[in-house]
């Protein structure tokens, strides 16, 4: 048996979603035997650790502080290991600018974007720039804070009318935004866990929202508003690309212990777009994780138990 801290909640637009998380993780450490005690991330954090001494932190912080390396770098500066990708992985995961940079240096499809900070449009003009990037992305163009996950923040700009709008309910997610070409296709999710060491992919998810078109914070997390199906119904050799190219971006960003990628199927082309990687993804009731791997015969105590298993003593 072994004290496990379940790092939940915090202070980002996920809170509510990591608490579902972490306290279905929680329940799933107590029935594998170990002592789980939950922490919701605060400004205390520090002194709660010191009290509870884990001798692991699981990691279930979605967004900010979890995902972006903050929470990862303060376990180790304190020696204590925890769950999931270490802080460099996180930090470029987190920022969907820097990891589809990454991406596209190295030759892993995305959809093609541009992206701007506060300064280049209150101090650069970036604004008058916005036609020629409509027009080499073309509409529907996508809209999206460059740090924010479970598609907060997200919009579509359907005409050039729609862009001010939409770039105005990115930029009050974030200090970045990013407009990227919309791929009209199919909605999967390649969900990777480590198992003897190596990373493997899990079955694909694929989400249908039921009455809308976009997979959006709400469909995520209300049940009955998305359809999943998983394994998903694909060609052999497109589920293999899928797969493949998810294989590829774990291993470009450096994760570990468990991730998910996120990828568009175009219709009509068959072509593959990686949209972003999470470094930890939900465990939910509705998340994809969960149902990947219940899919590939594995319940979800087992699940947390090999990601409790294969995290490293050196953080």
């Amino acid at each position: 048996m072994s004290v496990v801290a379940v790092l939940m909640g915090g202070r980002s637009l996920e809170r509510q979603v990591s608490l579902k998380s972490g306290a279905r993780v929680q329940d799933a450490l107590a029935r594998l035997g170990h002592e789980a005690i939950g922490v919701d991330v605060g400004a205390d954090l520090v002194d709660r650790l010191r009290a509870v001494e884990p001798e692991i932190a699981f990691v279930a912080l979605h967004g900010r502080d979890g995902e972006d390396g903050t929470v990862q770098e303060l376990l180790e500066v304190m020696g204590i290991p925890y769950t999931g990708s270490g802080v460099s992985a996180c930090i470029r995961a987190a920022d969907k600018v820097l990891a589809k940079h990454a991406m596209r240096d190295h030759g892993i499809p995305t959809p093609d974007f541009y992206a701007f900070n506060e300064t280049a449009f209150k101090e650069l003009g970036a604004a008058q720039a916005l036609p020629a990037i409509e027009q080499r992305l073309r509409f529907p163009i996508v809209v999206k804070p460059a740090s924010q996950g479970s598609a907060l923040g997200i919009k579509f700009a359907r005409t050039p009318a729609d862009v001010p709008a939409a770039l105005l309910a990115a930029f009050s997610y974030g200090r970045k935004v990013l407009l990227e070409r919309h791929v009209p296709g199919r909605d999967l999710a390649v969900s990777v866990i480590e198992q003897d060491g190596a990373a493997r992919a899990l079955p694909i998810v694929e989400a249908v929202p039921e009455h809308q078109d976009f997979y959006d914070f709400e469909a995520r997390y209300e049940i009955g508003r998305t359809r999943f199906h998983c394994p998903a119904v694909l060609d052999d050799a497109v589920a293999a690309r899928a797969n493949e190219i998810a294989l590829e971006v774990y291993e470009l960003l450096g994760c570990r212990g468990f991730a998910r990628v996120d990828l568009m199927l175009e219709s009509g082309t068959d072509e593959l777009y990686v949209l972003e990687a999470n470094p930890i993804p939900g465990l939910t009731e509705t998340s994809l994780l969960p149902q990947a791997a219940d899919a590939a015969g594995i319940s979800f105590d087992e699940l947390i138990g090999r990601i409790v298993g294969a995290t490293g003593a050196d953080g």
